[in-house]
């Protein structure tokens, strides 16, 4: 089994610094409403962001593999949670826009199903509470 290792340490009020075993960090804070300054990403937006870079890392190997022109790949997400603690993600919408020479809506379909059903954990966990919608869209360029 392959181990991830994470780090999390109070800074200041409801600041935390977040360093991940690769050597990376990041600071999260919580919003005001609850004590936060806002001066850092909300844990929960860190697990959509996580959902949305896994995918497309999925989604641009696979198109890469199928040698398509990919000159750009954005993925947005919106994630609806449920109004009482534990406020699981219940619904997240995840929309690729994707840009490339001639890229075939099939080949953007199958890369976003494989994703889905066969490499992405972070969608294989958060499918475990919410309903993950996919769509996207193809621009030429």
């Amino acid at each position: 089994m392959a181990e991830v290792t994470a780090r999390v340490k109070w800074i200041d009020g409801m600041q935390m610094l977040g360093e991940s075993g690769s050597g990376h960090t990041l600071v999260m804070d919580a919003a005001p409403s609850v004590g936060g300054r806002d001066m850092g990403i909300r844990p929960m937006e860190l697990l959509l962001l996580g959902l949305g870079g896994c995918a497309s890392i999925d989604v641009l190997t696979i198109l890469r593999k199928g040698r398509h022109a990919i000159t750009d790949c954005v993925a947005t997400l919106k994630g609806v949670r449920a109004e009482s603690d534990p406020k699981v993600f219940l619904e997240i919408d995840l929309h690729f826009v994707v840009t490339g020479k001639e890229v075939p809506a099939s080949a953007v379909e199958r890369a976003i199903r494989l994703s889905e059903e066969k490499y992405c954990s972070a969608s294989a966990m958060l499918g475990k509470t919410a309903t993950i919608h996919s769509s996207y869209e193809i621009m030429e360029g």
